[in-house]
């Protein structure tokens, strides 16, 4: 008997992660044979071979060609074994300290491109310079994509309120945790918020009743509690 699941199923990424768990054992075993030589790491010298983040995968090696080997061999170990294949297209191979020889036998070894700083890790940008706004491009555009004014239409107030919440709390703040953002970056996110609570899914000059600080102010102080 085989059962699947539909797209979208909330089993569906815990299902994953227990597949992807015996990529991390394969790794386990190889390091254990002296196969694969990792990286090291801090005061302490801890020692990486493999990063595991929901889809994302990331392999930590001493620029070798022994260690290229034993990844491909990994890779496809862990096709044949679990039925998933890997997007070879979405691979990229980086490396520091390295010469471009020898780091394009590595992207042909493995058939994926080599990877150029800047580069995104998880919907962040690495490798730019956070002091531009153009570096906060990308979470601005969501932010509008998120609150754009048409959606506002079909919410109340307190809807709106809610939205805005939520769209604060998993978008910028994920970027705030490793950057500081310009002055010029919080205005803009300001005014987008603003715009969208006072807007009612309207377009043009919007009225705000009260202003943005005491809107920001907790429940208990007569705000909204929008931080």
């Amino acid at each position: 008997m085989k059962r699947e699941l539909r797209q979208g199923d909330p089993l569906a990424p815990f299902l994953f992660l227990i597949v992807a768990e015996g990529l991390a054992g394969l790794m386990r075993e190889t390091v254990r044979k002296g196969l694969y030589e990792g990286v090291r790491v801090g005061l302490e010298w801890v020692g990486i071979n493999l990063l595991q983040f929901a889809d994302v995968t990331l392999f930590f090696c001493q620029p070798t060609y022994q260690n290229i080997l034993v990844i491909k061999v990994i890779l496809r170990c862990f096709e044949i074994t679990s039925g998933l294949k890997v997007n070879f297209h979405k691979t990229h191979v980086g490396a520091i300290e390295v010469n471009d020889q020898d780091l394009s036998i590595f992207s042909k070894c493995l058939n994926c491109r080599q990877m150029v700083v800047q580069f995104r890790y998880l919907c962040m940008v690495i490798g730019g310079n956070s002091r531009r706004i153009s570096f906060w491009m990308l979470i601005i555009e969501k932010i509008k994509l998120r609150l754009s004014s048409w959606k506002g239409r079909f919410l109340s107030l307190a809807g709106r309120v809610c939205l805005i919440k939520a769209v604060f709390t998993t978008l910028p703040l994920y970027y705030l945790s490793f950057f500081k953002a310009p002055s010029s970056v919080c205005k803009t996110i300001k005014r987008i918020q603003a715009k969208f609570l006072w807007g009612w899914g309207h377009y043009g000059r919007k009225i705000a009743w009260v202003s943005w600080d005491t809107v920001c102010n907790p429940v208990e102080a007569g705000g909204l509690g929008i931080n």
